[in-house]
Protein backbone atom coordinates (compact mmCIF):
# COMPACT_ATOMS: atom_id res chain seq x y z
CA UNK A 1 0.00 0.00 0.00
CA UNK A 2 1.43 3.37 -1.07
CA UNK A 3 0.60 6.44 0.94
CA UNK A 4 1.58 10.06 0.36
CA UNK A 5 3.79 11.75 2.93
CA UNK A 6 2.63 15.08 4.35
CA UNK A 7 4.53 17.77 6.22
CA UNK A 8 3.65 19.19 9.62
CA UNK A 9 1.54 21.83 7.87
CA UNK A 10 -0.68 19.05 6.51
CA UNK A 11 0.38 19.62 2.90
CA UNK A 12 1.25 16.68 0.65
CA UNK A 13 4.88 16.35 -0.36
CA UNK A 14 6.32 14.67 -3.44
CA UNK A 15 7.42 11.68 -1.38
CA UNK A 16 5.52 8.43 -0.99
CA UNK A 17 6.03 5.57 1.42
CA UNK A 18 5.06 1.93 0.98
CA UNK A 19 3.30 0.29 3.91
CA UNK A 20 4.10 -3.42 3.92
CA UNK A 21 1.16 -5.75 3.29
CA UNK A 22 2.65 -8.15 5.83
CA UNK A 23 1.77 -5.58 8.54
CA UNK A 24 -0.94 -3.28 7.17
CA UNK A 25 -2.74 -5.75 4.88
CA UNK A 26 -3.12 -9.03 6.75
CA UNK A 27 -6.30 -10.90 7.69
CA UNK A 28 -7.03 -9.38 11.13
CA UNK A 29 -7.23 -11.74 14.07
CA UNK A 30 -9.85 -10.39 16.48
CA UNK A 31 -9.10 -12.90 19.21
CA UNK A 32 -5.43 -11.94 19.27
CA UNK A 33 -6.51 -8.28 19.60
CA UNK A 34 -8.85 -9.20 22.45
CA UNK A 35 -6.12 -11.03 24.39
CA UNK A 36 -3.52 -8.28 23.90
CA UNK A 37 -5.91 -5.51 24.95
CA UNK A 38 -7.06 -7.59 27.92
CA UNK A 39 -3.44 -8.05 29.03
CA UNK A 40 -2.68 -4.34 28.62
CA UNK A 41 -5.69 -3.27 30.71
CA UNK A 42 -4.98 -5.94 33.33
CA UNK A 43 -1.41 -4.68 33.70
CA UNK A 44 -2.72 -1.16 34.40
CA UNK A 45 -4.59 -2.35 37.50
CA UNK A 46 -2.85 -1.47 40.75
CA UNK A 47 -4.13 -4.50 42.58
CA UNK A 48 -3.74 -2.81 45.97
CA UNK A 49 -7.28 -3.56 47.16
CA UNK A 50 -7.50 -5.07 50.62
CA UNK A 51 -10.40 -5.76 52.97
CA UNK A 52 -10.10 -6.64 56.65
CA UNK A 53 -10.56 -10.27 57.49
CA UNK A 54 -11.19 -11.45 61.03
CA UNK A 55 -7.46 -11.49 61.84
CA UNK A 56 -7.22 -7.79 60.90
CA UNK A 57 -10.15 -6.57 63.03
CA UNK A 58 -9.40 -4.83 66.34
CA UNK A 59 -11.50 -6.30 69.13
CA UNK A 60 -11.66 -8.65 72.06
CA UNK A 61 -11.29 -12.40 71.56
CA UNK A 62 -13.31 -13.31 74.65
CA UNK A 63 -16.09 -15.79 74.24
CA UNK A 64 -19.19 -13.59 74.00
CA UNK A 65 -21.74 -16.12 75.32
CA UNK A 66 -21.79 -19.58 76.76
CA UNK A 67 -21.38 -22.55 74.47
CA UNK A 68 -24.69 -24.24 75.15
CA UNK A 69 -28.17 -23.43 76.29
CA UNK A 70 -28.77 -20.15 74.43
CA UNK A 71 -30.83 -21.68 71.64
CA UNK A 72 -28.64 -19.96 69.06
CA UNK A 73 -25.48 -20.93 67.25
CA UNK A 74 -22.25 -21.09 69.23
CA UNK A 75 -19.95 -18.05 68.88
CA UNK A 76 -16.37 -17.65 70.01
CA UNK A 77 -15.39 -14.12 68.92
CA UNK A 78 -16.98 -10.75 68.21
CA UNK A 79 -14.69 -10.56 65.17
CA UNK A 80 -16.55 -13.39 63.48
CA UNK A 81 -17.81 -12.56 59.96
CA UNK A 82 -21.39 -13.35 60.99
CA UNK A 83 -21.49 -10.34 63.33
CA UNK A 84 -21.82 -6.70 62.34
CA UNK A 85 -18.35 -5.11 62.43
CA UNK A 86 -16.67 -8.48 62.04
CA UNK A 87 -14.14 -9.47 59.42
CA UNK A 88 -15.02 -10.10 55.79
CA UNK A 89 -15.00 -13.62 54.40
CA UNK A 90 -12.79 -14.20 51.33
CA UNK A 91 -12.30 -10.47 50.77
CA UNK A 92 -9.99 -9.01 48.10
CA UNK A 93 -6.27 -9.18 48.74
CA UNK A 94 -3.36 -7.40 47.01
CA UNK A 95 -2.51 -9.22 43.78
CA UNK A 96 -0.96 -8.80 40.37
CA UNK A 97 -3.46 -9.03 37.49
CA UNK A 98 -0.85 -9.27 34.71
CA UNK A 99 -0.56 -12.45 32.67
CA UNK A 100 1.79 -13.72 29.99
CA UNK A 101 1.20 -13.71 26.23
CA UNK A 102 3.45 -15.13 23.56
CA UNK A 103 5.50 -12.63 21.53
CA UNK A 104 4.13 -13.93 18.22
CA UNK A 105 0.55 -13.41 19.38
CA UNK A 106 1.29 -9.85 20.50
CA UNK A 107 2.87 -9.10 17.11
CA UNK A 108 -0.19 -10.53 15.35
CA UNK A 109 -2.45 -8.33 17.47
CA UNK A 110 -0.50 -5.16 16.58
CA UNK A 111 -0.49 -6.10 12.89
CA UNK A 112 -4.25 -6.69 13.03
CA UNK A 113 -4.84 -3.32 14.70
CA UNK A 114 -2.68 -1.51 12.12
CA UNK A 115 -4.51 -3.34 9.33
CA UNK A 116 -7.85 -2.07 10.61
CA UNK A 117 -6.50 1.50 10.70
CA UNK A 118 -5.10 1.16 7.18
CA UNK A 119 -8.41 -0.19 5.82
CA UNK A 120 -10.22 2.78 7.36
CA UNK A 121 -7.68 5.23 5.88
CA UNK A 122 -6.84 6.45 9.36
CA UNK A 123 -3.06 6.30 8.99
CA UNK A 124 -1.13 9.49 8.19
CA UNK A 125 2.59 9.52 7.41
CA UNK A 126 4.38 12.79 8.21
CA UNK A 127 7.94 13.58 7.12
CA UNK A 128 9.08 14.81 10.54
CA UNK A 129 7.97 16.05 13.92
CA UNK A 130 10.82 18.42 14.66
CA UNK A 131 9.63 21.00 17.15
CA UNK A 132 12.19 23.66 17.90
CA UNK A 133 10.85 24.21 21.41
CA UNK A 134 8.45 22.84 23.99
CA UNK A 135 5.20 24.64 23.23
CA UNK A 136 1.73 23.16 23.48
CA UNK A 137 0.27 25.79 21.15
CA UNK A 138 2.66 24.80 18.36
CA UNK A 139 1.64 21.17 18.68
CA UNK A 140 -2.04 22.12 18.60
CA UNK A 141 -1.41 24.15 15.45
CA UNK A 142 0.20 21.10 13.83
CA UNK A 143 -2.87 19.00 14.66
CA UNK A 144 -5.17 21.74 13.33
CA UNK A 145 -3.20 21.94 10.06
CA UNK A 146 -3.59 18.17 9.63
CA UNK A 147 -7.35 18.40 10.33
CA UNK A 148 -7.03 16.11 13.34
CA UNK A 149 -7.64 18.64 16.11
CA UNK A 150 -9.99 17.53 18.89
CA UNK A 151 -9.60 13.88 17.89
CA UNK A 152 -7.84 11.00 19.60
CA UNK A 153 -4.50 10.85 17.80
CA UNK A 154 -1.55 8.51 18.30
CA UNK A 155 1.81 9.94 17.15
CA UNK A 156 4.45 7.27 16.48
CA UNK A 157 8.04 8.55 16.49
CA UNK A 158 11.18 6.65 15.44
CA UNK A 159 12.98 7.64 18.64
CA UNK A 160 12.50 9.68 21.81
CA UNK A 161 11.62 13.31 21.14
CA UNK A 162 11.35 15.24 24.38
CA UNK A 163 10.03 18.40 22.74
CA UNK A 164 7.17 16.54 21.04
CA UNK A 165 6.31 14.54 24.15
CA UNK A 166 6.25 17.56 26.49
CA UNK A 167 4.33 19.69 23.97
CA UNK A 168 1.60 17.05 23.54
CA UNK A 169 1.17 15.74 27.07
CA UNK A 170 -1.28 18.46 28.08
CA UNK A 171 -3.48 18.03 24.98
CA UNK A 172 -6.51 15.87 25.58
CA UNK A 173 -6.58 12.98 23.09
CA UNK A 174 -2.98 13.36 21.88
CA UNK A 175 -0.59 10.53 22.68
CA UNK A 176 3.09 10.35 21.67
CA UNK A 177 4.94 7.02 21.64
CA UNK A 178 8.04 5.57 20.01
CA UNK A 179 7.90 2.74 17.47
CA UNK A 180 9.36 0.20 19.90
CA UNK A 181 6.68 0.92 22.54
CA UNK A 182 3.69 0.72 20.18
CA UNK A 183 0.87 -1.40 21.57
CA UNK A 184 -2.48 -2.69 20.35
CA UNK A 185 -4.68 -0.82 22.84
CA UNK A 186 -3.27 2.62 21.96
CA UNK A 187 -3.59 1.92 18.21
CA UNK A 188 -7.26 0.96 18.50
CA UNK A 189 -8.05 3.71 21.01
CA UNK A 190 -6.95 6.42 18.56
CA UNK A 191 -9.08 7.81 15.75
CA UNK A 192 -5.96 8.58 13.71
CA UNK A 193 -2.45 7.14 13.76
CA UNK A 194 0.24 9.61 12.66
CA UNK A 195 3.50 7.83 11.86
CA UNK A 196 6.70 9.78 11.32
CA UNK A 197 8.36 8.60 8.09
CA UNK A 198 11.43 7.33 9.92
CA UNK A 199 9.28 5.12 12.18
CA UNK A 200 7.76 3.15 9.29
CA UNK A 201 10.91 1.06 8.76
CA UNK A 202 11.31 0.59 12.52
CA UNK A 203 7.79 -0.77 12.86
CA UNK A 204 8.42 -3.21 10.01
CA UNK A 205 11.65 -4.39 11.62
CA UNK A 206 9.99 -4.94 15.01
CA UNK A 207 6.84 -6.67 13.75
CA UNK A 208 8.52 -8.81 11.07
Amino acid sequence: MDIKVVDIKGKETAAKVTLADSIYGIEPNDHAIYLDVKQYLAAQRQGTHKSKERADIAGSTRKIKKQKGTGTARAGSIKSPVFRGGGRVFGPRPRNYDFKLNVKLKRLARKSALTYKAKENNIIVVNNMDLGEVKTKNFMNIMADMNIAYEKVLFVLPEDNKNAYLSARNIQGANVVTADSLNTYEILNANKVVIVEGAVAKIETILN
